[in-house]
């Protein structure tokens, strides 16, 4: 079953839902295995030569497989940071480990009681040691697929579980060696005594169980599948070379080996194939990645191309409409300079209108070129004391407080890292809107300052006035361009002020956004890299 936390990693065969072709090649393989179980059953305890030579290829190829599928696993608990997959590739490292005493021991093999003191019951309890222990971690695996939880560091984990796996192996090899005297006599020469049958039934069960909760799994994984089938194999192992066949070097004694390789080999295969594709995919990820690569630079000239042009074409449209500007704001001036007299006061008036217009629709076309050249100047950052830059803001926004008294409380700002012009632009927007939204207030005050939030790595700056404030209701319309909470005849503006703030906040990697009540004033806040203290 795939660990909680880890469904959406859809490429590791211990995630990937089983699919019918996988099922029905395992159906196919249980079948196969069958037939052969049940044609060499009946002549198991048939008496064959001993071939010595199979002893060693057999331990070597079981060590082999087990021990590289224990790496595999081993990589993809890594990755997936399961415990699950962890307590499997343990028990396929005991597996692997295992083999090695087992082979050392062997009567016969390398001298005739077998090496590191061996007795004549020791390589047949390693036997049971062996694959009972393998089985033991399997229904671990299954039953942590349920109530999975991740290990705080998993190189400590895989650390301590390959530790734990040696200690293990070298205890129970001690039990089988130094310590065989107190277990049960389960051999005679090469036949089996009377107390191996109780424990041949034993392991037996504890297969069966660990099929059950394999195969129980709800959704199970194509490992779960395999994995179903390397048990299948296992049981028909433990039947023949310790259960129906006689002793050692008989047909059964030989086909079971045969099948223990077989079920060393199925998670092996799949996992390597598993590889090969996930390299593949590797290999054609790398090429689209350079299509798309190629791809955008060539998009990215076209783009610099296109912006060159759009500046080129800004700069003309900006420069073909303010001369007509300039023409009727001209004529307007000389209208009320020279002709004031017999204009009238509604003459007056109007020539006043016509001129406030101009003026209006010059600061538009201002704001647009700012607003269009945001996302395309590079930023040149640097520590900005923001003090400093504050104080300078307000004395250049002194003349626009039409003779009133605004009282500014500026707290203690440090620095940021910033671009020093787009910044200032930022906060000449910000503090502009709060003088001019402050202007029908009978004592408008300004408060700037900066606070500590945890849910932002750098300070929280914010920009608050007791003006006229907004409607929240309508807060989503507040950093869109011309979009305007206020009748146009209370407080002038373009439209484009907020929305250059966004833009100048964003491409510092912060963000902005407002709470306001109307009558009772509005706040601005922003987030900036954290600078100097």
């Amino acid at each position: 079953m795939a660990p909680e936390g880890v469904q959406d990693s859809l490429v590791f065969i211990s995630t990937l839902p089983a699919n019918r072709g996988h099922e029905r090649l395992a159906r196919g393989v249980l079948l196969a295995s069958a037939l052969a179980f049940l044609v060499i059953a009946p002549f198991a305890q048939i008496s064959l030569p001993a071939i010595w030579a199979f002893i060693p290829a057999y331990e070597a190829a079981s060590a082999v497989n087990d021990l590289m599928t224990a790496v595999l696993l081993f990589g993809q608990a890594a990755i997936l940071k399961s415990t699950a997959l962890l307590l499997l590739a343990s028990g396929y490292l005991l597996a692997a480990l295992m083999a090695v005493p087992h082979a050392l021991s062997f009567p016969g093999l390398f001298s005739p009681t077998g090496l590191l003191g061996a007795g004549p019951q020791t390589t047949a309890w390693l036997y049971m040691f062996w694959h009972a222990g393998f089985l033991l971690f399997v229904i671990g695996y299954a039953t942590l697929g349920i109530r999975y939880r991740r290990p705080r560091s998993m190189r400590a984990a895989i650390g301590g579980s390959v530790v734990a796996v040696l200690a293990s192996v070298c205890g129970l090899t001690l039990v089988a060696t130094v310590g065989q005297q107190f277990l049960p006599p389960i051999m005679r020469a090469n036949q089996y005594a009377p107390a191996m049958g109780p424990l041949v039934a034993a392991v037996v069960l504890l297969n069966v169980v660990a099929i059950a909760v394999v195969w129980r799994q709800r959704s199970r994984s194509t490992l779960d599948l395999w994995l179903g089938v390397v048990l299948c194999a296992w049981l028909l192992d433990i039947l023949l070379s310790a259960g129906l066949n006689a002793g050692r070097f008989d047909l059964g004694f030989y086909a079971g080996r045969l099948f223990g390789i077989m079920a060393a080999s199925f998670v092996l295969i799949v996992l390597l194939l598993e590889n090969s594709m996930l390299y593949a995919r590797l290999v054609k990820a790398h090429e689209r990645e350079r299509e798309r690569s190629t791809e955008l630079l060539t998009a990215n000239r076209d783009l610099d191309a296109a912006n060159k042009e759009l500046d080129a074409f800004s700069y003309s449209v900006s420069h073909d409409l303010r001369a007509p500007l300039r023409g009727v704001d001209g004529c307007a001036t000389i209208l009320v300079e020279d002709h004031s007299e017999r204009l009238g006061a509604e003459g007056r008036r109007l020539i006043q209108a016509i001129r406030t217009d101009c003026q209006r629709m010059r600061r538009l076309i201002d704001d647009l070129l700012a607003f269009s050249r945001l996302g395309r100047q590079p930023l040149s950052t640097r520590p900005v004391p923001l003090n400093e830059l504050v104080a300078q803001i307000l004395l250049e926004l002194r003349p626009g407080h039409q003779g009133r008294s605004i009282h500014f409380e500026v707290g203690e700002l440090g620095t940021a890292e910033a671009d020093p012009a787009l910044l200032k632009e930022a906060l000449v927007n910000l503090l502009g809107n709060a003088i001019k939204f402050t202007g029908q207030t009978e004592s408008p005050h300004i408060e700037l300052g900066s606070m500590s939030d945890p849910a932002f790595e750098g300070r929280v700056y914010f920009v608050k006035d007791n003006g006229a404030g907004f409607d929240m209701r309508h807060a989503n319309k507040l950093f869109g361009v011309f979009e305007r909470l206020h009748r146009q005849d209370e407080f002038e503006g373009t439209g484009v002020g907020l929305a250059i703030v966004q833009r100048i906040i964003e491409r510092h990697g912060g963000r902005v956004w407002a709470d306001a009540k109307p009558g009772e004033g509005a706040a601005f806040y922003f987030t900036l890299q954290a600078g100097l203290p």
